[in-house]
């Protein structure tokens, strides 16, 4: 369930990039909230919008890239509206990022202790001495052996795991109240994965910090998520508790992105079942529902209009106009 006073609430936010065949609606008048301690995920197909959603939190839309609409309230504060030397106090600070590829984001030539304690010297919550102590602490909850030792060290000296674990441990430097977690399993083995996420739901449970985890990682989310997000073509199209989501998916993607994980239950010689169609085309955006070239059950006012929004659990909300059929015929039989 929806928290009482989120951290984060995203309120209709639109991205968009221009490009000479046309202008791309990475992200399409999306809403969702994270609350304090919790774990929300962002899943979907790749080029669905999940990281554009993530990168806009932080203002980090590069140019031509722009965000003509909506609004990020962080603690009550929209961070679209605060000038360029407030969003950079609040990176790193008050909402640290863990991306999905360490290699590519951590300095190959610097000690991992300087850059663990990097964030505390540049928002001055700690000297020198006390940011390298707290940066082997850091370390240390992160469960890399002899942290004191490998502050020493540089990134070309640890595995892909460890050093997914020394950008958490660099994300909770200064103890924020937000994490974003973009694809932080990316390459790493399954036993590792497990110990990545774990990592991240011991830090919101414990620091009562809001993590947002965008993957496509289904098996993650089932596990560790407290809320699910599932995003199409820019848009959320279904947004619900996770274990009401997997009980009960109520819109055909999200259906066809779970019939197309293995399970260990599936029956032997049984093929798992595709997601018919072409991809998402940002540039050659469908009329109605943007799903419907790929849908099963498309009907023809599917290709004509824009489904609305449907309750259809406490917590349970669906767009699609299949739903709104299943809501109305279940409230004309509550009637009887």
């Amino acid at each position: 369930m929806s928290p009482a006073s989120p951290v984060l609430q995203v309120k209709g936010l639109r991205v968009e990039y221009p490009t000479r065949r046309g202008v791309v609606h990475a992200v399409d008048d999306i809403s969702f909230d994270v609350g304090a301690g919790e774990i929300v995920a962002l899943v979907g197909e790749s080029g669905c919008g999940k990281s554009a959603t993530a990168h806009a939190v932080l203002r980090l839309i590069a140019a031509p890239g722009r965000v003509p609409g909506g609004q990020i309230l962080f603690e009550n504060e929209d961070l679209l509206a605060v000038s360029e030397a407030r969003i950079r106090q609040v990176r790193g600070n008050r909402i640290a990022m863990v991306f999905q590829e360490p290699m590519s984001s951590l300095n190959p030539v610097q000690r991992i202790g300087d850059q663990v304690a990097e964030p505390m010297l540049q928002h001055g919550l700690a000297g020198k001495a006390e940011a390298w102590q707290r940066a082997g602490q850091l370390l240390a909850r992160v469960n890399i052996p002899d942290p004191q030792a490998r502050l020493h060290d540089y990134p070309h000296q640890f595995s892909g795991g460890m050093r997914q674990r020394v950008m958490i441990a660099t994300a909770m430097a200064c103890s924020p109240r937000l994490i974003i977690a973009d694809e932080p399993t990316t390459a790493l083995d399954v036993t590792v994965q497990a110990q990545i996420i774990e990592l991240l739901r011991s830090a919101a449970k414990a620091d009562a910090t809001g993590v947002l985890l965008i993957t496509h990682n289904l098996g993650v989310v089932a596990r560790y998520a407290d809320r699910v997000n599932v995003m199409y073509g820019g848009q959320i199209v279904e947004s619900a508790d996770a274990d009401a989501l997997y009980a009960a998916p109520a819109h055909p993607y999200t259906r066809g992105l779970l019939q197309s994980v293995p399970s260990l239950t599936q029956p032997l010689g049984e093929r798992l079942v595709p997601i018919s169609g072409q991809p998402f085309d940002a540039l050659n955006r469908p009329g109605g529902c943007s799903f419907h070239p790929r849908c099963p059950q498309a009907q023809p006012r599917c290709r004509e209009q824009s489904p609305p929004q449907v309750q259809v659990g406490a917590s349970h909300r669906v767009v699609c106009w299949l739903a709104q059929d299943g809501a109305a015929e279940a409230s004309a039989e509550a009637a009887c």
